[in-house]
């Protein structure tokens, strides 16, 4: 989209089933594992660019030997930066003992990383530092092999401090109140738990304590561990771990917000947070590729035993609906037909507006991602003419000149790239006066794609800030002269926070919001925002599950037509010469579009777990009591 937006993140995860001599003979590598991790991690740079991480686990390791690995980065390019550091690594270990060389059993023994169960993230900072620290996996060590725990996820927790709370009261002592480090402990605690009563059952049966190791991987119950400590979350997750002996998970919410996919065949396990990336690096066909069902955890023995298991009883399902729309790839074949789709639902209203004057009218896109949609809007427009020309071709019937048969079929739409982004260009002066004006250069045009007095339909993924329409984009599209400019969102318009991953935290950065205050003030109705506050206020003790999202009052005096009407005169600069129209998608057919992604509680309020109401009026809160600050 053109506002910069970041979402949290991406996870790979891969559980070789077989010895890794296997992958040698069978593929010709070494490194099988580590090299279809990278390329996991690749094809899904996409979801976090800020950071990323790696971690292995090795089976069967004799005592005092190195059985776990783990590597982050934070470097500009991440992922490239982790696997130098591990070719490095591997590559000095095989100058330095060529007996290495094609002998497995003494590469995994010596070389790091070099291991069964592999996990990897890349990761966006949303808030806070970007430092190392906040880069997953997470390690959670202990002398103890089954107590090492390796934690990763796509996640964000409405209720960190209940949680948090929760581990104080178990006696813990958590070094920070990061969602991650609170989630990580909770799991780590029953984990703990676990393993100590099986130790003790074990032992009441005769077993040596070094005998009682295998075994307590073996009977080591992992759903159950994961019901317990996911009990009280509220939030949208993907959330993978590693134990130490091998074992594996991964975990999905109840309502399906956060999206994970897999593929198992007598070789392989791979869980991804995108179902092209299996796809892709394994070569498997999309029907073989399965989704985690909302509440169930993929769960991996160290035995090599794979099984599905529900661990939360599922809510109505809200798969998150921007997935589809902008942050998922848009290889997937469902993604990809139900973005055509976006852009056909939402040529109607562009035909409204451009009076159905096709002829005069130049379609584009941006930023290249909006570039799906825009193909399905271009077909509907076509299919429109289409039927059009018919119906003069068969009004005119057998009188019909060549001449007026062919001024007939020459009406196509007018398909330009119109706007071209600089990529490198940097706003490298923060507080000049003059950034403006480098903002504005952000992107270029292509001078004489459009006449002067033609529309330009120009389609975006999604309006969320408007910062860049208004500072940049409009601004040099009106160099063109057109005599109106139509911005069509293929989402609607983004009125309340995101609290399950994406960085859409604050009220009072939403276009939206900002023009339905303005129609407020304009309306002498601000009193109806005192008493929306006093409302949010009234609930700050009230528990999650009794809380209402009263903010949806702040919208309810107006249309969606008279808050997009007045987000375009936000938008468009006193100098401008063409007249500005924004056009949303509307909900219903957001429905239509993405059937089994109805997640849509950054548009309607909708929320899908209890601790969103909260979030969204504790957003309202700090936006009437000017606190720039987030409300999770």
């Amino acid at each position: 989209m053109s506002d910069a937006i970041k979402h949290e993140c991406g996870v790979s995860l891969i559980r070789l089933l077989k010895p890794l001599d296997y992958y040698r003979d069978k593929y010709g590598s070494d490194f099988f594992g580590v090299n279809k991790m990278y390329l996991m991690m690749e094809k899904q740079h996409n979801r976090g660019q800020d950071g990323a991480g790696f971690a292995s686990i090795k089976l069967d390791m004799l005592p005092g030997e190195r059985y776990m690995s783990r590597v982050r980065s934070i470097a500009s390019q991440p992922i490239q930066d982790i696997f130098d550091q591990i070719n490095n690594r591997i590559n000095t270990a095989l100058e330095e003992h060529p007996e290495y060389i094609g002998n497995t059993e003494l590469q995994k023994k010596h070389i790091p990383y070099i291991g069964e169960v592999l996990l990897g993230h890349v990761r966006y900072g949303t808030f806070g530092k970007n430092s190392i620290e906040s880069v997953h996996p997470f390690l959670r060590q202990n002398n103890w092999m089954h107590r090492n725990l390796i934690v990763a996820g796509n996640f964000n927790m409405t209720n960190v401090d209940e949680l948090f709370d929760n581990l104080v009261q178990l006696g813990q002592h958590p070094k920070e109140m990061a969602d991650t480090i609170t989630v990580m402990e909770k799991i780590g605690h029953f984990l703990d738990d676990a393993v100590a009563k099986l130790y003790r059952q074990i032992k009441k049966e005769g077993f040596t304590k070094m005998e009682a190791s295998p075994l307590i991987a073996d009977r080591l119950k992992v759903g159950k561990i994961l019901k317990k400590a996911a009990k009280n979350w509220d939030g949208g997750y993907t959330m993978a771990g590693l134990f130490g002996h091998g074992d594996a998970f991964v975990l999905r919410d109840p309502a399906g917000i956060r999206p994970a996919y897999y593929f198992k065949n007598d070789e392989i396990v791979v869980v991804a947070s995108e179902r092209p990336a299996i796809q892709t690096v394994f070569n498997v066909d999309y029907d073989e590729i399965q989704e985690i069902n909302p509440g169930n955890a993929l769960i991996i023995k160290k035995n090599g035993i794979v099984k599905e298991t529900q661990i939360l009883e599922p809510t109505e399902r809200k798969a998150c609906s921007f997935e589809r729309i902008y942050f998922s790839r848009g290889s997937d074949k469902e993604i990809y037909q139900e973005r055509k789709n976006l852009g056909k639902l939402i040529f109607p209203q562009i035909l409204k507006a451009i009076d159905e004057d096709i002829k005069n009218t130049v379609f584009s896109y941006i930023p290249n991602t909006a570039e799906t949609s825009f193909l399905g809007m271009v077909k509907e427009a076509q299919n429109y003419l289409n039927k059009k020309k018919e119906e003069q071709i068969l009004t005119l019937g057998r009188t019909i000149s060549r001449e007026e048969l062919h001024n007939i079929l020459e009406i196509r739409p007018r398909i330009e790239k119109v706007a071209i982004k600089d990529a490198k260009l940097r706003t490298f002066i923060t507080q000049d006066s003059s950034r403006d004006d480098l903002v504005a250069h952000v992107y270029d045009v292509s001078y004489g794609s459009v006449k002067e007095d033609d529309n330009l339909v120009i389609i975006d993924d999604s309006i969320v800030r408007g910062t860049t329409l208004k500072k940049s984009i409009l601004k040099i599209l009106d160099r063109l002269s057109p005599k109106k400019i139509i911005v069509v969102s293929s989402a609607p318009q983004i009125r309340y926070p995101d609290c399950y991953g994406i960085d859409m935290a604050k009220l009072e950065d939403f276009i939206a919001f900002k023009a339905a205050l303005a129609l407020h003030k304009e309306k002498n109705t601000m009193h109806l925002v005192d008493e929306i506050y006093t409302k949010c206020k009234s609930q700050l003790n009230t528990a999650d599950k009794d809380v209402i999202n009263y903010v949806k009052d702040f919208y309810k005096p107006f249309s969606a037509e008279q808050i997009s009407e007045k987000i375009g005169q936000l938008l468009s600069h006193p100098e401008m010469k063409a007249e500005v129209q924004i056009i949303f998608q509307t909900i219903e057919s957001l429905h239509q579009a993405c059937p089994k992604n109805l997640g849509d509680w950054y548009f309607t309020g909708n929320y899908p777990t209890p601790g969103g109401n909260r979030v969204v009026n504790k957003a309202f809160i700090n936006f009437y009591e000017g606190k720039n600050e987030r409300a999770y």
